[in-house]
């Protein structure tokens, strides 16, 4: 069993924390590809997947480019290898939420209201400097995920599909909904574990019209499946 990461990343100079990220899978043995401008994260990853010609067993990560992860390599790949040697586990993550509703935004207040997310993440630039530790709940079952670092055996991938859904438009948007909610539609069950992360981000991509597009037709192409739940 091999177990592979691809990461998207928009620059040819890779910043501290892309550098950091890669030299940190590197130590854990996990072969590395960065899929620099990519026309699509669909495509990216599509092409990564065919390049690295992985068996049924093998481990992918997909992950985003301004992640550290927070573990040591021995704890990090024991928890990839004990979740996912179970045939029924679809994709692992950091943190999603056990209900989507027609709404279609896993994290949304009302969700974390009533203690239907899971997971817990820092956002931040430096665990020194202020992160933000966003505890969402207690770790388990999922019906979806978020994209910022998942995990799958590749006859996961091969079941969901990773090419562009036909009913989507935008190229980079949504991409974790879909491939999770894919996977939960084919029977396997999708969990938040104890992938512990410092995020760069805190979600402006959000406000872009292609994520809104995006999610919209999401929402068109399921709404007799709302809300969506584990």
């Amino acid at each position: 069993m091999k177990i592979h990461a691809f990461i998207c990343t928009r620059e040819k100079t890779l910043s501290t924390t892309t550098e950091n990220l890669v030299s940190y899978l590197s130590r854990c043995k996990i072969e590395v590809k960065l899929i620099v401008n990519a026309k699509s994260i669909f495509s990216g990853y599509q092409k990564a997947f065919k390049e690295a010609k992985p068996g049924s067993k093998d481990i992918i990560i997909l992950c985003h480019d301004d992640i550290e992860i927070l573990l040591g390599e021995k704890y990090f790949l024991k928890i990839l290898i004990e979740e996912l040697t179970n045939v029924k586990t679809g994709f692992i993550g950091p943190a999603g939420t056990t209900e989507l509703t027609s709404r279609a935004v896993w994290w949304e207040q009302e969700q974390w209201r009533d203690q239907k997310l899971r997971g817990f993440v820092f956002h931040g630039n430096d665990l020194n400097t202020g992160a933000n530790p966003t505890y969402y709940g207690p770790y388990g079952p999922v019906a979806t995920l978020d994209g910022l670092f998942l995990a799958a055996r590749a006859e996961v991938l091969e079941a969901v599909d990773l090419r562009k859904p036909d009913y989507f438009d935008g190229e980079w948007d949504f991409y974790d909904i879909h491939y999770t909610h894919t996977a939960k539609k084919k029977g396997f069950v999708n969990k938040a574990v104890p992938i512990l992360l410092l995020h760069n981000s805190a979600g402006e991509l959000v406000g872009r019209d292609s994520w809104h597009e995006n999610r919209q037709r999401f929402i068109n192409e399921n709404l007799d499946k709302f809300p969506i739940k584990v």
